[in-house]
């Protein structure tokens, strides 16, 4: 179905925004924000569409959706890890209930980059180099973010230097 004209793709557009946003607000609450980028990705592909785009537009709709629940399904793990880790690493006593529920609230009240940037070098042990490359900017960019991100989880949990386990190398030199 190649459209060439931004007018053929208003018309498709008219033609099955209801149908994918009725799908959509079936399976998730975030149906307007898949719509939009099911749209928006019909409007790159907008040459290779099949014939019959409606189809086409529920299965990215779909891979959209199963992104997005990937993503906040990592977001829980990773929190959960948090909650949960318990390698001593020669801090004693190992962190208590209410010290973890702590940790835990921090992290969530962080941003996902915060988050992100955190794994990058707490779990994962990357260099800033390294983490760098993984997001695609340079090392003081890294460097610059991973310092702000350790001020703002400071802020809900103490200094970062006094946080045991997993974060214990956060302080640590890349």
């Amino acid at each position: 179905m190649a459209i060439e004209t931004d007018a053929e793709f208003s018309a498709m557009y008219r033609a099955h925004y209801a149908d994918v946003l009725a799908f959509a607000r079936r399976r998730t609450v975030q149906a307007d924000d898949v719509v939009g980028e099911t749209f928006l990705a019909a409007w790159r592909r907008r040459r290779d569409l099949p014939p019959d785009p409606r189809p086409w537009l529920f299965r990215t709709a779909r891979n959209l959706m199963l992104n997005v629940d990937r993503s906040a399904r990592r977001q829980r793990a990773v929190a959960v890890r948090v909650a949960e880790q318990d390698q001593g690493d020669g801090y004693e006593p190992m962190l208590t209930a209410e010290a973890r529920m702590d940790l835990v609230k921090a992290w969530r009240s962080l941003s996902t980059q915060d988050q992100e940037l955190l794994a990058l070098h707490a779990w994962e042990g990357l260099s800033d180099k390294e983490a760098a490359t993984v997001l695609g900017c340079t090392r003081a960019a890294f460097s610059m973010r991973l310092s702000r991100a350790k001020r703002r989880l400071a802020k809900h949990v103490g200094p970062v230097s006094d946080l045991p386990i997993a974060f214990a190398n956060l302080n640590g030199a890349s």
